[in-house]
This record gives C-alpha cells, sequence and structure tokens, in this order.
C-alpha cells in the first residue's frame, strides 16, 4: 500500500446527522483515490461514516500504512486530530487536505500532520508520495501546493499549484472502494429513496463573504455534459438508486451548458429524480421547466436574508425579491423550493429579522433551513470581524461553527429568533390554508341568507295577495 485515504466523519458519533440521516461520501477522497490509482499507486480507502474512531484505529493497527492521507473539513476537525495522532503512533506519515487544513495549515501540523495540501490534492499527491518514499518529509520546496516543516522547524509554504483546466481527464471518483450500497440503503430505510451524488463542476466564481473558497479558489471549472451524463449512467447501472443529488454549489450556474446537459440526458433516455442548489439570478421560466421535464423535486435556493441591505452587505449579488419570484415559479412547476437563511450577520438588527420573516411568509417555501453566522477563517466576513472573534471551545474540541462575536446578540437570542420565525411562518402558512375554508363557508352562510330572506320576500308577497 503506498498511501491509505480517510477521514473523521462518523454518523453514529453525531447525534443531528442521526436525526438527519442522509449521509453522502466523501467525494474529494474518491476522486484521489481513481487518480491515484490510474497513476499506478497502491491506494486503500478507510471510509469512516458508518465506522467509529476504535475501528478506524485497529485498522491503522494492523494494516500499518506508509502514508495516511486524511480529509478535515469545519465538521470533522476533533476527530481529524485523532486520526492524525492514531496513524502516527503506528508511524505513518500523515497528509491533511480539505478546507480545515488549508485554512489552519501551522495548526495541523502541530497536531500530527506531516504535510498540508492546499487546493486540489490529484496532481499534488501524484508528486508527494514518491518523494515521501525517497526522502520522507524533507526537501519538498518544489512541490506545489504544500504546507510543511522543514529540518529547522520552520514552516515552508510552497507556491500554489495551478487548478485542474480539464476535468474530463480525470477519472470518476473510486466509489467501488467503499460500501456505496450502504449509502442508498440508509437514505431508503429513512427517506423512502436511496441517493448518490455526483458533481459536474469544481470552485464558484461568486464573492459571498462568509463562504469558503479554501480549497477551489473563486475558480470554476466544468465537465463537459457528455464526460457527466457517462457517469450518471454508470451510477444508475451500478447503484440503481432513486435519486441522485448534484452536489455543485450552483448547479444552473452555466446556461448553455445547462441545457446542453439536460439534451444530452434526453437523448441516452435518463429521466432520475435529483435536487439541487441555485441562486435566483440563475433561475428563469425556461430553465425551471427544463429542471422540471429533467426529473428535478426539490431545488434549494441560498436566500439567506430577507434584508436587501444585509444581502448586500454579504455581497451575494442576489435581489430578495426575486427570490420570492423564483419559489413562486419553481412551486408553480411543481418543484418543492427549499430556502436557506443566515441569521447574525455582522450589522443585521431586528427590523432584517423582520424583513426575513416577512420574506419567507411572502416567499412560502416548502422548507427553509436556518444557520446563524460564523465566520470562517480567511473569509472576507473573518477578516472583518476576527478582533471580536471569541471562541467558545478550545481549538482541538471545536471549529469555526464555535465561534462568535463580540458585540453581537447572544447564542440563546438567535435561538429565541429562530423559534420566533419558524412559529410567525408556521402560523401564517396555517392562515393562508385555512382562508380558502373560511372563505368558503362566509359564501355559504351568505347564501343560505339570502336563500332565507328569498323566502320571506316570497311569503310577505303572498300574504300581500301580490
Amino acid at each position: 500500500m503506498d498511501i491509505l485515504l480517510t477521514h473523521g466523519y462518523f454518523l453514529y458519533q453525531d447525534p443531528h446527522e442521526l436525526q438527519v440521516m442522509k449521509p453522502y461520501p466523501t467525494l474529494g477522497i474518491l476522486y484521489i483515490s481513481a487518480y491515484l490509482k490510474s497513476r499506478g499507486f497502491d491506494v486503500k480507502v478507510f471510509d469512516s461514516t458508518f465506522s467509529s474512531p476504535e475501528e478506524q484505529r485497529a485498522y491503522l493497527e494492523r494494516e500499518r500504512p506508509p502514508v495516511v492521507g486524511v480529509y478535515a473539513n469545519l465538521m470533522t476537525r476533533p476527530r481529524v486530530i485523532q486520526t492524525m495522532q492514531a496513524a502516527k503512533a503506528v508511524g505513518a506519515t500523515v497528509i491533511a487536505g480539505g478546507p480545515e487544513p488549508a485554512n489552519y495549515p501551522e495548526e495541523y501540523l502541530t497536531r500530527g500532520a506531516d504535510v498540508v495540501v492546499i487546493g486540489e490534492g490529484e496532481l499534488t499527491l501524484e508528486e508527494v508520495l514518491p518523494h515521501l518514499a525517497r526522502y520522507g518529509p524533507n526537501g519538498m520546496e518544489h512541490i506545489q501546493g504544500i504546507v510543511y516543516r522543514d529540518g529547522d522547524g520552520r514552516l515552508v509554504r510552497t507556491e500554489p499549484r495551478p487548478y485542474i483546466p480539464k476535468l474530463d481527464e480525470l477519472p470518476f471518483p473510486d466509489r467501488a472502494a467503499i460500501d456505496i450500497p450502504r449509502y442508498v440503503r440508509t437514505w431508503r430505510e429513512h427517506h423512502g429513496m436511496g441517493s448518490v451524488s455526483l458533481i459536474t463542476a469544481r470552485g464558484c466564481p461568486y464573492t459571498c463573504t462568509w463562504c469558503s473558497h479554501a480549497v477551489y479558489g473563486y475558480s470554476h471549472r466544468r465537465r463537459s455534459p457528455e464526460n457527466v451524463a457517462d457517469e450518471l449512467e454508470h451510477i444508475i447501472e451500478i447503484y440503481q438508486p432513486d435519486m441522485v443529488w448534484y452536489a455543485d454549489d450552483v448547479f444552473t450556474i452555466h446556461k448553455g451548458w445547462f441545457f446542453r446537459y439536460a439534451a444530452e440526458l434526453k437523448r441516452r433516455g435518463i429521466n432520475i429524480p435529483f435536487e439541487t442548489i441555485s441562486r435566483e439570478d440563475r433561475l428563469n421560466e425556461e430553465i425551471i421547466r427544463t429542471l422540471k421535464e429533467m426529473g428535478a423535486f426539490r431545488i434549494w435556493i441560498g436566500a439567506e436574508s430577507g434584508s436587501q441591505r444585509i444581502l448586500d452587505a454579504m455581497r451575494r449579488r442576489t435581489k430578495a425579491e426575486r427570490v420570492r419570484e423564483m419559489v413562486h415559479l419553481l412551486q408553480r412547476y411543481g418543484i418543492e423550493a427549499g430556502m436557506f437563511i443566515m441569521l447574525g450577520y455582522e450589522g443585521e438588527e431586528m427590523p432584517d429579522l423582520e424583513a426575513t420573516v416577512e420574506h419567507l411568509k411572502a416567499s412560502n417555501p416548502d422548507l427553509f433551513l436556518t444557520t446563524v453566522a460564523y465566520p470562517i477563517k480567511n473569509t472576507p466576513y473573518y477578516e472583518v470581524v476576527k478582533d471580536r472573534v471569541i471562541p467558545l471551545k478550545p481549538w482541538d474540541e471545536g471549529s469555526d461553527r464555535d465561534f462568535t462575536v463580540a458585540g453581537r446578540h447572544s447564542r440563546r437570542f438567535y435561538q429565541y429568533a429562530t423559534r420566533w420565525m419558524v412559529n410567525e411562518v408556521a402560523a401564517h402558512r396555517e392562515r393562508q390554508q385555512a382562508q380558502p375554508n373560511y372563505r368558503r363557508l362566509a359564501k355559504a352562510m351568505v347564501n343560505a341568507r339570502i336563500g332565507r330572506l328569498g323566502m320571506l320576500v316570497t311569503q310577505h308577497e303572498v300574504e300581500r295577495g301580490q
């Protein structure tokens, strides 16, 4: 074995995830596995999703891989640190990658990593692995896209690695390396539909101030419609899911590509239910009609706030009014509309929260999810508030989600605000649903009154002999 790839997401260790039960594998690891295998490397993957830290540790002790590559994101920092330490205990060289290590290379190197990969990992690991086999984690100044410590303990950050320009040249994710059927079964058991995820592009060019671009920067590179259709066809043939999740940041970002992809699926006779994410400015009636024809049953829109002032502060480049229009248009075509809402962004006041409540009432989405803004390291939002950032947990035990900002309302305030928002929207829906009944009842009462009046008039006329 040249390298073991793993991560720190343990489904059964997370109470919230156990309630949701919508797991997907880490596609980044599977892309790297497929690429390295295509270059002749001996790669194994330990998928921790349905496992436990104890089983992961036992695997490391049994297999004793020479190199362990660990993917880390916001959710998994504490577990990843434990994984790195377990890997070091069996003598492995540890490589950390993903958005978390890219934002905190020194912290990860201090806690067990020998190398931190910044950006895409395929080409970097292809170059790093032979070097480690010959020289160990030393003298790597010539390898682009990494951070490590030299022999004197000094932090060395090499030149950035250019992004992979032609994504079609990458093999499909190495789904055969893990138990994808178990993911499908888990979805099916809890939601009635088994799901598999895929991506059609890498990177997002938008400038939302709170969003991390630690791995792909502000690049945006698309696979060809034919290449994605080939992968989707393979997924359907091998795993037979009931639906798919396009895990793109903005699925309909490129209008021309989108229509070519829809045409390619139609040509192949592929029509499978799916959900994905988009933006109001990348939707219109033609796109929504095509989404419906392709099989879309739910589209999520990053609405974030009903206050245009806050949207502009976030540099969202979207319009609250048009979000409402697109939600209604999606629903008109029989597609569920979901909205993401963010509370607590810098400068938000009660009028902004009230505007968001009214925004949700007017939009009336089928679903909406709320979160409280947290400043992710190296984002523009973090730079604005970094002098007021207060960690609520020790670094090893938490994540950037555990940051609060001095001068902002308390966490309890946002708990109440979220509850108020949910209740207000629910009450509004109940009133809206009840109105047709009220109208029918009122109309029936009026008709009955008119009928009785008519009978009285007729009787009065008869008595007068007219």
